[in-house]
């Protein structure tokens, strides 16, 4: 049996709205082990029964099977097309055709809008934080005709869209956030089979948003724009070949809505008093509506989204319904997560239901709302006293495990309430179980957090007056979060705005989108040292590119981000004293516990970190360059990156080997970014034990330090204390928050203290991703999957798993662009059993760490190495027995 079961478009099967050809691959199936694509052949379509067929592609001789170019195609605007696919391997078999991917194409040039951006505010409005309904009728006489019809939309804000009275889409908090005079984003949604004969209305409701609302946490607001505006194009294809538009232009009508106010960090107030009945169908009426007025903006910036909008993902019951001891009632969803809350509600006109979001309750059990600084997470609804109503916000968001409910106006059921989580979407492609119930846990808690933050951007948390795109936080998280969920569309849009926002001379900001340059005056950190340039921070310039690259073997973001990555190095050696860099503010290893009492600042020396981070990245795009051909470039950096490495080792190592800076981040930066002499090596590895063990096996390192930690001990040998420390369960540690009842990762290992007080008011998010980057060691080392640069994408990988720490068993899948890699291992006595699936076309190294001898070998032939046994593997799936040194 041979089969295409998936076709993706730019690793996604479906694309609603195409600006460029998406690159294309697939997933194949067989029960045959060793099995490779020999050829393929592709099928194009604008139809699903591709009848008629627009392409019909030759067999082309290749094992490829993923990141191929779509050149035959040349697309049109504002048409549908389905892409299937046929293979043959390497034992003759020919598959079927697989189920095809689709796509919606967009609008191709700028020039092709012909439409405006409207806003139903004046001037006077950019205060305040008020939606507004726009409307636009308009009369069709022949719907039975229509082939197809779509409709691409934006906004200078936020915006829901409706259509003869019925929201369209599934999407929320759209267009989402870009850096918007260089970069916005556009959705498109298909209207087949929804426009109808006679009059039709499309209406909007415009927020305020990121664009224009009040934001940062220096809280100014207008940071792109004073009034928020719509703009729509709606093409209708009819089957004799014309077409006909509707557009956003100054024939719209405006009008205030029943949202009052709506600002992300302070939530929505919503009077259902002041909804007017059919005001998007042809029942209603626009007479009493005012004309809008056009805003400047330039067409140019618009670029298809065509995935990873962000949508309701689940919804959640209330687990419990208490009275807390001050004799506030609060609904306990059991979990902290970003959303908001639905809920049911009969009452009399004029009733309100207000709800406060937060995350904790304090040592007392009571309603703990000080971490969440200025912002209020608050919700009002105004009743219309019509029977049962329900409600949730439009254009906001909160990030909360509990809600207190300050007024309902009947008898409280939680049933009447779900927490409905938002989030970008993404297909979820890690799955982690072990023996250990607090492990599980504690990848939960990982998973969750990335939930809780990839909303449209990587913002540090969901809850309080920030929720910003710190780049720091993004480059540390990026290759766990690429394990547990396909993100190659998310930090490719994400970066793009990094690309937009760097300085002239190559700077990074530290946040992305950048809204601290020029608004931080009253920030005396920020405004000294400025809003760009930190070591780690900036560096997610090229981190992150290079790691999609990896994760995804796409050289698309190398290429787009080729000049962004360039820039940043070029930006180190610019500011480089003989090859040892520093510049201005520096985070250095950020909320390490190593730090002077009442600094947020680490212990490791600036100049170090710095240095140790102008190395790697230098590496990195020595790499990056290498593998766009671009061997100038590439010679010129690797003597680069080796002339850093070799002043770095000149600086901070004694002739002796001792590494001058005593601390657990510098050892471990040394280690990992490969820093350290060889000969030093040992010592390096056995200094930082002491450290280890100096603190009773716990780590007291930050943001920097952290993510390697694990690495860096079980690179080196240490495999006993990388397990050690990750299972302490004692402060600090990734497992006292699970012993905390934590269900997402905490900005500080003592967000809550041993004692139940808490860290700090200031800055205590607790669904703050950055420590959960220690989840790629889980997959990476002790699930031993590992991607292979030379054959990126995992199109051959490296199986390697990791037994320890006390665990009987873990039973781990990736789910690839190739297939699902699946790994699982039990352990009895010094017997290790261990189960494999590599998926078809693709090729795996296996090697048994510490394997003293193959009991059973499931046909694959192991030889002696240094790490024990190793193998070459073909797909299948294989148990491997073998027995521990």
């Amino acid at each position: 049996m041979l089969a295409v079961i998936r076709v993706t478009l730019d690793q996604e099967s479906a694309l609603s709205g195409v600006q460029e050809l998406p690159v294309l691959g697939w997933e194949i199936e067989s029960d045959n082990r060793n099995v490779q694509q020999t050829a393929y052949r592709i099928q194009i379509s604008h139809d699903h029964h591709f009848d008629p067929i627009i392409h019909h592609g030759e067999w082309q001789e290749t094992s490829r099977s993923n990141n191929l170019e779509l050149t035959e195609l040349m697309l049109t605007s504002s048409q549908r097309y389905f892409i299937r696919v046929q293979v043959r391997d390497n034992y003759g078999e020919v598959s079927p055709w697989s189920p095809p991917a689709h796509m919606i194409s967009g609008v191709l040039y700028s020039h092709e809008w012909n439409a405006e951006f409207i806003t139903a505010e004046s001037p006077e409005d950019k205060d305040r934080s008020a939606a507004m309904l726009l409307r636009k009728s308009f009369v069709l006489n022949r719907a039975e005709d229509i082939q197809s019809a779509f409709i691409h939309v934006s906004a200078l804000g936020l915006y829901e869209l409706h259509l003869n009275g019925h929201q369209v889409g599934e999407d929320a908090l759209t267009p989402g956030w870009t850096s918007y005079h260089h970069h916005l984003r556009y959705q498109t949604y298909d209207l087949t089979g929804h426009l109808q004969n006679g009059e039709n209305v499309i209406g909007a409701i415009t927020g305020a948003g990121w664009y224009k609302g009040d934001m940062g946490f220096t809280r100014h607001r207008n940071y792109y724009g004073e009034r928020a505006a719509l703009i729509s194009r709606l093409v209708i294809n009819y089957k004799d070949g014309s077409q006909d538009t509707v557009v956003s232009d100054e024939s719209w009508k405006g009008y205030d809505s029943a949202i009052l106010f709506s600002e992300i960090y302070d939530g929505e107030i919503y009077d259902a008093r002041r909804e007017i009945p059919g005001w998007c169908d042809r029942q209603g009426s626009a007479a009493s509506w005012r004309p809008v007025s056009v805003v400047a903006h330039e067409k140019s910036t618009l670029v298809a989204q065509g995935s990873n909008t962000v949508r309701q993902i689940e919804k959640l019951k209330p687990v419990a319904l208490i009275t807390t001891p001050q004799g506030d009632t609060v609904l306990d969803f059991g979990q902290n997560l970003s959303g908001w809350v639905e809920f049911k509600v009969r009452g009399n006109a004029g009733d309100k239901v207000v709800l406060r979001h937060f995350e904790v309750l304090d040592a007392e059990g009571n309603v703990y709302l000080d971490n969440l600084r200025s912002a209020k997470q608050r919700t009002e609804y105004v009743l219309r006293g019509e029977g049962e109503e329900i409600w949730h916000p439009h254009f906001t968001w909160q990030g909360f495990r509990y809600v207190k409910i300050e007024e309902y106006p009947a008898e409280l059921d939680r049933d009447n309430f779900t927490a409905i989580v938002l989030h970008s979407a993404m297909q979820q492609t890690g799955h982690f179980a072990c023996s250990d119930p607090d492990l599980n846990q504690l990848h939960h808690n990982i998973l969750w957090g990335l939930k809780g933050n990839f909303v449209d951007v990587p913002t540090d948390c969901p809850q309080r007056d920030e929720r910003l795109g710190w780049t720091g936080d993004a480059q540390i998280f990026c290759r766990t979060a690429s394990y547990l969920m396909q993100t190659r569309n998310f930090f490719a849009k994400w970066l793009t705005d990094l690309r937009y926002d760097q300085t002239a001379e190559g700077g990074v900001p530290h946040v992305i989108p950048d809204i601290l340059t020029g608004y931080c005056a009253k920030d005396r950190l920020l405004a000294e040292g400025g809003t760009h340039s930190a070591s780690a921070w900036a560096d997610a310039a090229v981190i992150n590119p290079w790691t999609m690259y990896l994760m995804y073997g796409d050289t698309r973001v190398l290429e787009n981000q080729y000049a962004s990555m360039k820039g940043w190095i070029d930006f180190m050696t610019a500011h480089a004293d003989n090859h040892i860099w520093q510049y201005n503010l520096q985070f250095g290893d950020w909320v390490a516990l190593d730090a002077k009492e009442g600094s947020y600042f680490g212990a490791t020396p600036n100049d170090l970190t710095c240095t140790a981070y102008y190395a790697y990245s230098t590496q990195l795009f020595a790499k990056a360059a290498k593998v766009l051909n671009r061997l100038d470039d590439h010679q010129h950096y690797e003597a680069l990156h080796q002339a850093i490495v070799r002043r770095f080792q000149q600086e901070f190592f004694t002739p002796s080997g001792r590494l001058a800076a005593r601390t657990q981040t510098a050892h471990i930066l040394a280690l990992y970014f490969n820093l350290v002499p060889e000969d030093f090596r040992q010592r390096t590895t056995d200094t930082l034990v002491e450290l280890l063990n100096e603190h009773d096996g716990h780590l007291v390192t930050g943001f920097v330090g952290t993510p390697y930690f694990c690495h860096a001990l079980s690179q080196n040998g240490r495999t006993k204390e990388a397990w050690n420390l990750l299972l302490k369960d004692d402060f600090p540690s990734w497992l006292y928050q699970v012993k905390a009842g934590a269900t997402t990762i905490w900005e500080h290992w003592d967000g809550i203290k041993p004692d139940g007080s808490m860290w700090s008011a200031d800055m205590n998010s607790f669904n703050h991703y950055a420590y959960g980057a220690v989840g790629e060691w889980l997959y990476r080392v002790a699930a031993g999957i590992e991607a292979d640069e030379a054959q990126p994408g995992f199109k051959h990988f490296i199986i390697k798993p990791l037994t320890g720490g006390g665990l009987s068993w873990l039973d781990t899948r990736y789910q690839s662009i190739y297939g699902s890699i699946g790994v699982r291992w039990e352990v009895s006595g010094q017997t290790v059993f261990l189960n494999v699936t590599v998926p078809a076309n693709t090729s795996a190294t296996v090697i048994l760490t510490d394997g003293q001898s193959v009991q059973e070998a499931d046909g694959i032939d192991f030889v002696r190495c240094a790490d024990g046994y190793t193998a070459e593997v073909g797909s299948g799936e294989y148990r491997v027995e073998y027995r521990l040194v």
